[in-house]
């Protein structure tokens, strides 16, 4: 099973719509795949029509203390399960402080007998859930608008990462939310800066498809299937399934 986390220190980059594209192309081409929304404000839950349950206590699942097979919710999409939010997972850097680092590693490998890959929607924060996540994950996919504060928070999550010596992790960035009409998202997209390096070379382009993923609680290519958009996605999904090796 391959983890994959999406993430960044910056909200309003399109971490969940990535997330949840990426998913729906992974269980299309036939990979079981499950999907654990650790943001406590449950976008990805919404996308994914798996927000109606009743909820769970976040830190007796961090403990294990509650089994996380209970815990899966089927989607409308065969081979494409969730794992639903709760607002339970504000707290969960306490829980994960107590237990380390480790422990959400521990809970993810068990899905390796049944699933190929892992995708788990993040919270954007630097703190012990943050820690957890990167300890767990094999690939730690980046959306990056391209200006110059987003290039910096991706720079800043190099650095941490670099910090806590994480050698286990692969960090891969993508520009996301590329609008053609501005001429610094032109220029940057032309010729990448530094720290975009080992980025894909699959850009998204700013799209009001993406925002009535809201209206449709579905994947782009599901209600918009001929547009940049949808095409953006497959392309991004197709070079990161290159990149992973699954």
């Amino acid at each position: 099973m391959r983890t994959i986390a999406f993430y960044n220190l910056k909200g309003g980059v399109g971490k969940t719509t990535t997330a949840i594209n990426v998913a729906w192309h992974a269980a299309r081409w036939k990979h079981r795949t499950l999907l654990w929304d650790l943001d406590p404000q449950g976008a990805a839950s919404f996308y994914l029509g798996v927000d109606d349950g009743t909820g769970y206590k976040a830190g007796a699942v961090l403990k294990g203390k509650q089994p996380m097979g209970n815990l899966k919710r089927e989607t409308r999409w065969p081979l494409l399960e969730a794992i639903p939010s709760d607002i339970s997972l504000r707290n969960a850097d306490l829980k994960l402080a107590e237990t380390g680092r480790g422990q959400l590693r521990q809970l993810v490998a068990p899905f390796g007998e049944s699933y190929e890959l892992m995708l788990l929607d993040c919270p954007p924060t630097l703190s012990p859930v943050a820690e957890s996540i990167f300890s767990a994950a094999d690939y730690l996919v980046v959306p990056v608008i391209p200006t110059h504060l987003s290039l910096r928070a991706l720079e800043q999550v190099r650095d941490w990462l670099d910090s806590k010596k994480l050698k286990n992790l692969e960090l891969i960035p993508f520009y996301n939310m590329v609008d053609r009409r501005r001429a610094l998202h032109l220029d940057l997209l032309v010729k990448r800066p530094p720290i975009m390096r080992n980025s894909l070379q699959t850009w998204i382009p700013y799209s009001t498809h993406v925002e009535q993923m809201g209206d449709h609680r579905a994947p782009v290519a599901e209600f918009a299937p001929h547009t940049p958009a949808a095409h953006a996605y497959r392309a991004l999904w197709f070079e990161l399934l290159d990149r992973i090796k699954l």
